[in-house]
């Protein structure tokens, strides 16, 4: 736990690669607000415990930033005591995805999980009121998925932006759009935070907006020389010098960006669907190897 304001935790998990997200606490009011959860039921249980060091009792309620199962699968191990959130649309995607993410990683010991479906979803921005703080929870726009919420605090200057934006891992833009998390990113910068938690990796500031708008900005320019050039975004992906981006977790995630990227500059909308098995055998031909997962 990392408090970021008076009664406000962030809870990381190193080193923010592959299912080792972030999560956040609220304590204020006597109410504790969690915001995510984690991907295995020890981790779950090891957040539970870390939670309860610093809240005066469980939370009662629990946010879900996103649908992915590293952010939601603990929700059943608070569930008992907590009103569970989201949007509208992370739920029915929760709901479609079940417990499918770990047939990606059969090796990991994800101990007994089920699908906790939140109880409580929303459409337009709601409030959550915790004593004298104020929780802004928002749906941007089309970014990492469809439907990320994003949790801002406007007195303490304190944004959990979920996996809008990660730290020292690469940006994943899967089932969302390259285009869109750029719009969102300006938007989340003119809120002007002073505390930045991403979804994975270190809490920073502004900065890490700044990180994710240039390397989003970066796949679109190799998309168009790529498209121009008649190659693949995994053929495109394999002539890439990463650069400053070599040194950044995950870099197998730049072929399903290219991915999209291409297919948003061929017209297609925000978060059209993609072939998810063929771009995860791509990520592992481009990687020499599984993406690795220490959940």
């Amino acid at each position: 736990m990392v408090e970021v304001a008076d009664g406000v935790y962030a809870y990381v998990q190193p080193d923010g690669g592959w299912c080792l997200n972030n999560a956040g606490l609220i304590t204020a009011g006597g109410r504790p607000a969690l915001i995510d959860t984690a991907a295995t039921e020890a981790r779950a249980l090891a957040l539970r415990e870390a939670v309860a060091s610093v809240a005066p009792r469980p939370p009662r309620y629990v946010v879900n930033t996103h649908p992915h199962g590293d952010h939601t699968f603990g929700n059943r191990f608070f569930a008992d005591d907590a009103v569970v959130i989201a949007h509208e649309a992370t739920r029915a995607e929760m709901d479609l995805a079940q417990l499918h993410l770990t047939g990606l990683w059969p090796e990991v010991c994800w101990g007994e999980l089920a699908v906790e479906l939140p109880t409580l979803t929303f459409r337009e921005p709601v409030t959550l009121h915790l004593g004298d703080v104020r929780a802004e929870l928002t749906h941007p726009g089309v970014a990492h998925t469809t439907n990320d919420t994003v949790v801002w605090l406007p007195e303490q200057g304190v944004l959990f932006a979920g996996d809008l934006v990660m730290n020292g891992a690469t940006p994943f833009c899967l089932t969302g759009s390259v285009a869109g998390t750029i719009d969102v990113v300006g938007k989340l910068r003119a809120l002007g935070p002073r505390v930045v938690v991403p979804g994975h990796g270190p809490v920073g500031g502004p900065e890490l907006l700044d990180t994710a708008e240039r390397y989003l900005r970066w796949v679109q320019e190799l998309a168009g020389r790529g498209l121009a050039a008649g190659l693949t975004p995994l053929e495109t992906a394999r002539e890439a010098d990463l650069g400053p981006y070599a040194e950044l977790l995950d870099s197998e995630r730049l072929v399903p960006n290219l991915h999209r990227a291409f297919a948003e500059a061929g017209g297609a909308p925000p978060g059209h669907p993609l072939d998810i098995g063929l771009l995860f055998s791509e990520m592992v031909e481009f990687h020499g190897r599984l993406p690795e997962c220490h959940a």
